[in-house]
């Protein structure tokens, strides 16, 4: 006689709560700070004011050269790669060490609004600052007063 382990699910849309449980870090369920892959992908803040959109990137010990940032039509797209490699010879041993992080992040803008040529981008204190303005004609108005006749 074998033992078969048969897991049937009667909602197949719903993960069960067994396998959710071991499929999460144990002391912080909240955590949505890595992908699928487990690897780490940066948080965002995205504010719209009346002028323009202020994005900001959280991407510690990264340089302004590891990013790269692209406006292709209305997707504005931020992508970092960073690789460190050392090494150290010893007269009996070779001890080797590297990394590699990357990430890509994607955002659909509304058509027609974004002033591209006045995007502007810094880098400072483990953040990335984006300062997307607004078209003149995108902008919101103040509210204008109808004198009744």
């Amino acid at each position: 006689m074998s033992l078969v382990k048969k897991t049937t699910n009667a909602f197949p849309v719903f993960p069960s709560l067994f396998d959710d449980f071991f499929s999460r870090e144990f002391f912080n369920w909240g955590n949505n700070n890595y992908s699928s892959t487990s690897t780490t992908v940066p948080s965002v803040n995205i504010k719209e004011t009346a002028d323009s959109y202020e994005v900001e990137v959280a991407a510690p010990g990264m340089d302004k050269k590891d990013f790269n940032i692209t406006l292709d039509g209305n997707t504005l797209t931020i992508s970092s790669s960073k690789q460190q490699a050392q090494e150290k010879k010893e007269s009996n041993y070779t001890r080797r060490e590297f990394s590699y992080q990357s990430f890509q992040r994607s955002f659909e803008l509304p058509k027609n609004v974004v002033d591209e040529d006045k995007i502007n981008a810094r880098y400072d204190n483990g953040l990335l600052h984006l300062i997307i303005p607004k078209k003149e004609d995108a902008k919101q108005k103040a509210p204008r007063m109808i004198e009744i006749g």
